[in-house]
């Protein structure tokens, strides 16, 4: 549910970020939202960091040797792409 909200801010602040919202081609009401809902977000007690679904899209699943030489792993698939 939306609610209205009446804030006092100084009229050049306003006017920068009304033409940053522009350029944005995102309402003011939405980018001070956003922006609380971050701040307010901060103060969970539990340590869960939320992953946007595009990051989770990039993971394979595999896990990756701590002692993983990824250099010398490269030049190989180099050499061997190459060959």
């Amino acid at each position: 549910m939306d609610t209205k909200l009446t804030l006092k801010l100084n009229q050049e602040i306003i006017e920068k970020a009304k033409i940053y919202a522009s350029q944005k081609k995102v309402s003011l009401s939405r980018i001070i939202e956003n922006y609380l809902n971050s701040l307010t977000n901060d103060f969970k007690n539990d340590s869960s960091v939320e992953i946007s679904p595009f990051v989770k899209s990039l993971s394979s699943g595999k896990k990756i040797p701590a002692d993983l030489d990824y250099k010398k792993e490269y030049s190989e698939r180099l050499m061997n792409k190459y060959k």
